[in-house]
């Protein structure tokens, strides 16, 4: 037998050697040949602890490769510390063993690959060929592939399921047991009417999820029809998708499926905003099934959160839609406001605060049709002052005249009045301030432009002889409710919102309600709406869906109520009931969290917020705008200018008791009266009863008790 000429030669070399290594040490101790032997057996012990130490396989194989090295090392060593050739020639039988371990250690040249060739003496095994399926019984040899044709003798093997024949078999690249049957039923003309997904699965073993059954359309030289199926068997495939799915596959099988939170929406890319620590999501649906239709609980569920964290939120535009996903709520952060944000840009807009999605939520203080008026809305300590304290900022940067009445005392707003034209606590303050606006809107529709002619106002248009004026009125509908002065601040305060966008005049109201029922007017309402951004902040979950139906909001816009916090849960329930500890406090951190209604669906926002505390001189600009001394004197004229906190003059509304006529009763006429100049409001306005005193107070006039 012979032998590769590598192994004779290593064979040659260690029978040589052997001799050297019993002669060197006893002929001549001192010679170089000693040490050259002792460092290559150091090399050789050195080669064993690496492969010790190494993660890799084939330590033995190592060990292997460097014992000659160790083992002649070994034997130098040996002799030179024997004394002569030692007892019984020792010297002499170690190197003998050496040569031994070499020629019989079959050789120590082999380890040094990591798969052993085949022996030259042996012949290679003859490739056994798979012999191919005998050709079906139900169908003849039409030349397909082998793999078709094994797949066509295992179908047949498994009873034809549907009483189909497979015409095409198809393997996937890269799975190996994925492949795609083109079936045809076995008699021709006949529908494929009994195949099941599950006779299928049992064909082929897998599961029913794996297997997809598909309509064939008819190609340019083959048949389709009810006559044919295409099936899909994807274990493989869907065992990858279910561990490591791709995001178009994720969104599809969790959030695009049927029944989805998302049903038919297709995933488009995702962007991941690391500065502001946001996820985006951009999906669409197809043109023809129109708006997107979502689920955002079932949404957020996918997502992994909770809808009400506040950290989901969902943008439609057309057919596409937008899913952003902060780390944390938005509507938990606080967003210092700014005179940079406050001051109005060329088209009077203003950020009022940040929306959901991150993007800036802007007021106006003034539209296309003149003067903006304001509609806020919010519970106690849900953040209406710091609003109402932006807007008076912004309409004060933009340079008009602002008035503030209060219908109680409030540290923020007196704080707010400071930097106001006119600022005023009561009922009372509130009814000369409105009638002081109706009488400048006389006044200024009056008032010649530069060019001599008279104009409704335009910021856009030069020339014009008066200012902006915003006047501001909170708890309105407390106002509103007085015995004496509510029915005519009401309706002044509708006149002028009719009317009062003409004249640069806008009416800023505040309050805890919107309802009509509450003391609102429709008219007064729905001016209000038309003609300004409202904002409505924190409200009660049961109030959501009238308080937005006020606003004209159809149902299927009407928002979900925010939740009682933004802040997350503190983790460690399950451990704080086991031993009795309490609850730890929520954090309620809605104030100035809400919806702003700029269009036809409400958007959720957090508003900027205004330090009270450390004054307010960085928000507003340094001079407090004024009215002319034209519209000054028009109004003392009219004995409508003077310090409204002033006690009612004699005469201010109405005959006085004693000093004017009586009824047919005898009885004088009490408050009510329309202003001084007249046509105050209607005696439809006077009459009206609004509280259990006035209906009181009534049933005495018409009775005379």
């Amino acid at each position: 037998m012979s032998v590769p000429r590598s192994v004779a030669l290593e064979r040659t070399l260690y029978t040589l050697a052997a001799p050297v290594l019993a002669a060197a040490p006893n002929l001549y101790p001192d010679s170089p040949v000693n040490t050259v032997v002792q460092l290559a057996g150091a090399a050789g012990a050195g080669g064993w602890v690496l492969a010790y130490k190494s993660d890799e396989s084939g330590a033995g194989r190592k060990f292997l490769r460097w014992s000659p090295l160790v083992f002649a090392a070994a034997v130098d060593v040996a002799a030179r510390n024997t004394i002569g050739w030692g007892p019984y020639c020792m010297d002499a039988l170690l190197a003998a063993g050496y040569a031994a371990a070499g020629l019989l250690v079959m050789p120590f040249s082999r380890h040094t690959r990591r798969r052993h060739r085949p022996a030259l003496a042996t012949a290679p095994p003859a490739p056994q060929q798979q012999s191919a399926p005998a050709p079906s019984p139900a169908q003849p040899d039409d030349g397909a592939d082998q793999f078709t044709r094994q797949v066509r003798w295992l179908w047949e093997n498994r009873g034809m399921p549907g009483r189909t024949i497979v015409v095409k078999a198809t393997p996937h690249d890269g799975m190996p047991n994925d492949l795609s049957l083109l079936l045809r039923a076995c008699e021709a003309g006949r529908a494929i009417s009994g195949l099941r997904e599950d006779d299928i699965a049992a064909a082929f073993g897998v599961d029913v999820t794996d297997v997809i059954i598909k309509e064939v359309v008819r190609q340019y030289g083959r048949e389709g029809g009810p006559a044919w199926k295409e099936v899909h068997v994807t274990p493989d495939a869907n065992d990858r998708r279910r561990k490591a799915p791709t995001a178009h596959e994720w969104w599809a099988d969790r959030i695009g499926a049927v029944g989805g939170p998302v049903p038919g929406s297709q995933f488009v890319k995702e962007v991941r905003d690391h500065a502001r620590r946001v996820t985006h999501y951009i999906a669409q649906v197809p043109d023809e099934a129109g708006e997107p239709r979502v689920n955002k609980h079932a949404l957020a569920a996918a997502l992994r959160t909770k809808y009400d964290e506040g950290r989901l939120f969902v943008t439609v535009d057309g057919n596409q839609i937008l899913v952003s996903l902060w780390d944390s709520s938005p509507l938990a952060q606080v967003f210092p406001a700014t005179r940079e944000l406050l001051t109005p840009d060329k088209d009077g807009r203003w950020v009022t605060g940040y929306l959901g999605n991150g993007q800036p939520a802007r007021n106006r203080v003034y539209t296309d049709r003149g003067a903006a008026h304001g509609l806020f809305v919010a519970p106690s300590g849900g953040g209406k002052t710091q609003l109402m304290g932006l807007h008076v900022a912004a309409d004060a940067l933009f340079g008009a005249v602002v008035w503030l009445a209060a219908e109680a005392p409030d540290e923020k707003a007196a704080t707010l009045g400071g930097y106001t034209d006119r600022y005023g606590v009561g009922a009372l303050y509130m009814i000369r301030l409105l009638r002081a606006l109706d009488a400048l809107m006389e006044i200024r529709g009056e008032m010649p432009w530069e060019d001599g002619k008279v104009y409704d106002w335009d910021p856009n248009l030069p020339g014009c002889p008066y200012r902006m004026l915003s006047a501001y009125l909170d708890e309105f509908l407390s106002a509103a409710r007085h015995v004496d002065y509510g029915a005519e601040i009401m309706d002044l305060a509708e006149k002028v919102s009719v009317k009062g966008r003409k004249y640069g005049i806008g009416i800023k109201v505040a309050g805890q309600s919107i309802y009509v029922q509450d003391g609102f007017t429709q008219l007064l309402c729905e001016n209000l709406r038309e003609n300004c951004i409202p904002v409505v902040l924190k409200v009660a979950p049961k109030k959501v869906g009238d308080m937005f139906k006020a606003l004209g909001i159809p149902p299927e816009q009407t928002p979900d109520p925010l939740p009682r916090s933004f802040s997350p849960a503190e983790a460690g329930r399950i451990e704080r009931v086991m031993r009795g500890e309490p609850e730890p406090p929520a954090n309620s951190n809605t104030g100035g969290a809400g919806w702003i209604v700029e269009a036809k669906q409400p958007d959720v926002l957090r508003t900027l917020f205004m330090d009270f505390k450390a004054g307010l001189d960085d928000y507003f600009p340094d001079t407090i705008a004024t009215l002319t001394d034209y519209e000054i004197r028009e109004l003392e004229a009219r004995d409508l200018w003077f310090d409204w906190t002033e006690p009612p003059r004699p005469g201010e509304f109405g005959d006085e008791p004693g000093d004017g006529e009586e009824g047919d009763d005898g009885a004088p006429k009490k408050g009510g009266g329309g202003p001084r100049r007249g046509g105050g409001k209607s005696a439809a306005r006077r009459d009206a009863v609004t509280s259990p005193r006035q209906a009181l107070e009534a049933i005495k006039n018409l009775s005379g008790v």
